[in-house]
């Protein structure tokens, strides 16, 4: 007798749930998907007892006819696949046809439909699989789902589910994913007869519903990202947190992949790369981002459920979406820039649902700003600040402790010096390099806590961190130096000699020339002994060995792959140990002539390593802390 036997349908559906129908949440996801699909304008999620006692999803989409409905409860049944070549492209979110028959087998399951050219509805009832009821009826034009009693007859399955409000929290993430997927879809979503979310349709861009439901109580714009129609038809777009915000608030991080809510490790990755520099160690990004791209190039027939897909080629992924994200926090900078020192605002779109040319070179992963000439302290003690032309640190180490603050000139028009006026009455004249247009009169009130630059404008209040500030500044000029092989190296008039264990001779000859591009010269002495010729001209107060010490943890640390990643961490070492310290008093024209170069900068609002440059206070913050609202 044969041992091999065929299942019963029924238990073919209950086992099939088990794979599609983890809990209620998977159910909402289902159908949810379905009702899109089905062209809905307006989808409404009604819920009770934390999904087990009642599911309904209610759409206005195209309906299905009498043959239809009882269709769907059969396994592999599906309206969305014609051909086989369809599988290597699929285009919209339901088509394996194993979902509403799998949900119907654990539940008791009522479907209403009619289409819009029918009189008639539609009405069948399934009770654990099995089909009880089918008429015609009476019903809007649409479809409805309601499921009762899930798991009723699988209580070992039932038994495994979470606390209720940990059931509605999974089906609250659903109905934001798709709400931000298709941020013109209306969406209704209720609890116990209360609504939860009512988002009308069409009311709501995109940057608005992204706020709405990630960060209701972030202040100021969201970074916007839109890369446009690159090469491989790939468009990175969306809105992501600033990434001061991106711990502050509850907001995850959401990828859609052609308006599917997925899971990739890789596409987080390349956010994480891509705010590299002012995201904090050990913060997250947040935000939702949309990758839409040739169906040919993503595999989305990889999970059951559908949550993880597996991109054809996903080292271009990766890069477009590292320039985008780098190119959205650039942009960024300008928003900021106009509401602390008042610059005009950029001229920009927010990303829309429709592809666009882009006509814009890609951002180059060393791109930096103007130079400007910021150097380390000189023998007085005091830091030396210029908008000249840069000069390489160096050359202007030699320089006298005098503060002198040199104008730019542009379109022919020289600025005023400035008037040796009392600190209070000091103004700071920054302009644009745009002719005929400059910023408003930031007032520079003085210097707290030996660490912190305070500034007044009509914004509010603004607060500066002194080290983080100069410690940007001095990192994007090291870039610029460092991509032009012009960073400047200090020989040593006494050649240091030092000990390397053979993990650090590794490092030496496997990294030896970018070592060498950092203004390090290291030769062999003989054995393990090497000898220190030159280190880089912004580290001169420092030892040799100290130096050493740093690159050496650095280019050792496997979790900075890749040669940018080290490089730029070792140059924001750099900047930061050659950079203004904390509880440093500076004169007033130090602290004046620091906030005129980030009033130029092109990036500055956080110091290399992740940290907020500036803190803007308004006028009704201020007034709110004396109780004067």
């Amino acid at each position: 007798m044969s041992k091999i036997k065929i299942l019963p349908e029924n238990w073919a559906n209950q086992i099939a749930a088990g794979e599609v129908v983890e809990r209620p949440a998977s159910v909402v996801k289902e159908f949810i998907e379905n009702s899109i699909d089905a062209h809905a304008a307006n989808i409404t999620v009604e819920i009770q007892g934390g999904g087990t006692r009642l599911i309904r999803v209610i759409d206005d989409g195209i309906g299905m006819d009498a043959d239809d409905v009882l269709l769907c409860l059969e396994r592999h049944a599906t309206s969305k696949l014609v051909k086989l070549e369809q599988l290597g492209r699929i285009e919209s979110l339901g088509f394996r046809g194993e979902a509403v028959p799998s949900i119907a087998s654990i539940s008791r399951m009522t479907i209403l439909s009619r289409q819009a050219d029918q009189e008639l509805g539609t009405k069948a009832e399934i009770a654990f699989g099995r089909l009880s009821k089918v008429h015609e009826t009476g019903c809007a034009r649409g479809t409805v789902f309601e499921v009762r009693d899930l798991f009723g007859n699988v209580p070992a399955r039932k038994k495994f589910l979470k606390s209720v409000r940990t059931e509605l929290f999974h089906i609250e993430e659903i109905v934001k994913n798709y709400s931000l997927a298709c941020p013109d879809l209306g969406f209704v979503y209720s609890v116990a007869g209360r609504d939860i979310l009512r988002l009308p349709a069409g009311s709501d861009s995109l940057e608005v519903r992204v706020k709405r439901l990630l960060a209701p109580r972030v202040k100021g714009n969201l970074v916007a990202v839109d890369s446009g129609l690159q090469d491989h038809h790939l468009r990175v777009s969306g809105f992501l947190l600033p990434p001061d915000e991106s711990v502050a608030t509850a907001a995850k991080f959401r990828l859609f992949v052609n308006g599917r809510a997925v899971r990739d490790r890789m596409v987080m990755h390349a956010v994480a790369e891509g705010l590299h520099g002012f995201l904090l160690k050990g913060h997250r990004p947040a935000g939702a981002l949309f990758l839409d791209l040739d169906p040919g190039m993503v595999d989305v027939n990889v999970h059951p459920a559908k949550q993880e897909i597996r991109f054809h080629r996903a080292n271009v992924v990766h890069q477009h979406v590292v320039l985008a994200v780098r190119d959205g926090m650039k942009k960024a900078q300008e928003d900021i820039k106009h509401r602390v020192f008042g610059a005009p605002a950029p001229a920009s779109s927010p990303p829309s649902s429709k592809p666009a040319a882009r006509t814009e070179k890609p951002i180059s992963p060393w791109s930096s700003p103007a130079s400007n000439s910021l150097t380390v302290p000189d023998r007085s003690g005091h830091f030396s600040f210029s908008s000249q032309k840069a000069e390489l640190p160096d050359q202007t180490r030699e320089s006298s402790g005098i503060f002198a603050l040199s104008p730019s000139r542009e379109s022919g028009q020289e600025e005023k010096e400035s008037q040796p006026d009392a600190v209070n009455n000091r103004q700071i004249s920054t302009a644009t390099t745009l002719p005929g247009i400059r910023f408003p009169r930031l007032r520079y009130v003085g210097q707290i806590f030996k660490s912190y630059l305070l500034c007044e404008s009509d914004e509010g209040l603004v607060a500066i961190d002194q080290h983080a500030a100069h410690e940007r500044l001095l990192f994007e000029k090291l870039k610029k130096q460092y991509q032009a092989n012009q960073l400047a190296s200090q020989s040593l008039l006494f050649p240091e000699v030092v000990e390397c264990s053979p993990a650090r001779i590794r490092i030496l000859k496997q990294f030896g020339a970018d070592i060498a591009a950092l203004g390090l010269e290291i030769q062999e002495f003989g054995g393990e002994s090497y000898v220190v010729k030159a280190i880089p001209a912004i580290l001169g107060h420092l030892s040799p060995s100290e130096i050493l010490g740093g690159i050496f943890d650095i280019f050792g640390d496997e979790a900075s792959a890749g040669q940018v990643t080290r490089v730029e961490n070792v140059l924001s070492s750099m900047a930061c140990k050659g950079a203004i310290k904390a509880n440093h008093a500076l004169l007033s024209e130090e602290g004046e002539a620091l906030v005129n170069q980030m009033c130029k900068a092109d990036i500055f609002s956080h110091c290399p390593h992740g940290r907020p440059v500036v803190k803007l206070f308004s006028p009704d913050e201020v007034k709110k802390w004396f109780h004067r609202t």
